[in-house]
């Protein structure tokens, strides 16, 4: 199915959030923050949220700085 990852098209096999992270090659345990058609996705809740062809994912990863 096709997904926006980041407003990237992606070809992905995934039916939910956290098997998406998976398959983009996230570590289970990376410190990320998820959205899916713009509303917060917990970690605990990424297993049980399923994906739509179409859908719009946002991964964020913190940033270093100051």
């Amino acid at each position: 199915m096709q997904i926006m990852v980041n407003d990237t098209r992606h070809d992905v096999r995934a039916t939910t959030l956290a098997a998406l992270l998976e398959e983009l090659g996230y570590d289970g345990n990376a410190r990320i923050a998820t959205a899916v058609e713009g509303s917060f996705v917990p970690r605990g809740q990424r297993m049980s949220m399923v994906l739509r062809e179409g859908a719009r994912v946002e991964i964020l990863a913190p940033m270093q700085g100051g």
